[in-house]
């Protein structure tokens, strides 16, 4: 997962508590500051004296020529490098990049940040951003914090369901207000996932928890950031998930709790270009599908023809990572 650090050196008190308020991973702050941060709130420091120490655990470097790239790619084989360039040109990153370096790459902006992300699409894993601006930290921290990822989300349609007797159900509580449209991708194959409604909606018996998806069983997958799928029964409090909306633009959420509880369930079949995918979900009024508009969709009233949206992809997955493997899930 990448992550943003800020440059707090020289000491800025309003810096550091706008990076804390917006989630930022890490400041590198001078050497004796790091308390003074740790009583502002919990957070990683990178200083010759910090939890990431500056010289040891990290080195910085500057970069001015092809001789200079050599040596940086030769050092950040066993310690990542802040690498500073001094016209902030995108080839040396790029070459690096290509090259498998562990990267800090030194930005200036939002711009420079996203630019640095998404170098030869595979981008860096983390970036340092150096101003002195609050406002500028806080635009790049909202802005990359909350845009993880788009995911291309298509529209299948049902085609059977059916009881699927008794199971163990895993509702996961976030730490996120969800809206209409949002909820979690889940799925019986990782190549195969429905975007599950949160619980947003009024109804006349259960009062609205827009901070949940009553998600599915526990063999079933979901999609977390980085590109990656986990086991609805592997989540935790604190554990990242996330969160998407039926356009596919989706955000990190934070998971608060994950109940297991025994269930009846539903088995829900559908089919989108060609192939046939499944889930199951928990038979109860409160779970829905989210339509193509947005709109959730309760599975005792989903019937064949209906319209929902689901994720697709080609490619297999072992161990919750994309793999260019041939795997049948069924």
């Amino acid at each position: 997962m990448r992550k943003i650090w800020i440059n707090i050196d020289p000491w800025d008190k309003e810096l550091v508590t706008t990076a804390l308020e917006g989630g930022a991973d890490g400041v590198l702050v001078p050497a004796g500051y790091s308390e003074k941060v740790k009583a502002l709130g919990r957070i990683d420091t990178i200083a010759e004296d910090g939890d990431i120490r500056l010289g040891v655990d990290v080195v910085t470097r500057t970069i001015k020529s092809g001789q200079d790239e050599d040596e940086i790619a030769q050092i950040s084989k066993s310690t990542p490098v802040i690498l500073e360039c001094t016209d902030w040109s995108v080839i040396p990153l790029e070459n690096l990049i290509a090259r498998g370096a562990d990267i800090i790459a030194r930005v200036h902006s939002l711009d420079e940040a996203q630019t640095a992300f998404g170098t030869l699409e595979k981008g860096v894993n983390r970036i340092l951003l150096c101003t002195r601006d609050p406002l500028e930290v806080k635009r790049t921290l909202d802005r990359l914090k909350s845009d993880v990822e788009t995911i291309a989300l298509e529209t299948a349609e049902i085609t059977e369901i059916r009881p699927a007797g008794m199971g163990d159900r895993v509702c996961v509580d976030t730490c996120t207000h969800m809206e209409k449209g949002e909820g979690l991708l889940v799925g019986n194959s990782s190549g195969a996932l429905f975007l599950v409604h949160a619980e947003s909606v009024v109804n006349p018996y259960v009062s609205p928890r827009p901070f949940r998806v009553n998600a599915g069983p526990v063999h079933a997958y979901t999609r977390v950031p980085g590109n990656k799928t986990r086991y609805l029964s592997e989540l935790v409090a604190g554990d990242p998930v996330l969160i998407t909306d039926y356009t596919g633009r989706s955000s990190m959420g934070t998971v608060g709790r994950v109940k297991i509880e025994k269930r009846p369930l539903l088995l829900v079949r559908a089919k989108t270009g060609g192939q046939e995918i499944a889930t199951i979900l928990q038979n109860a009024e409160t779970i829905r599908l989210t339509d193509p508009e947005g709109n959730p969709v309760s599975v005792v009233t989903l019937k064949p023809g209906d319209k929902v949206l689901v994720a697709m992809e080609a490619v297999g997955r072992h161990f919750g990572m994309q793999i260019d493997e041939t795997i049948m899930e069924r």
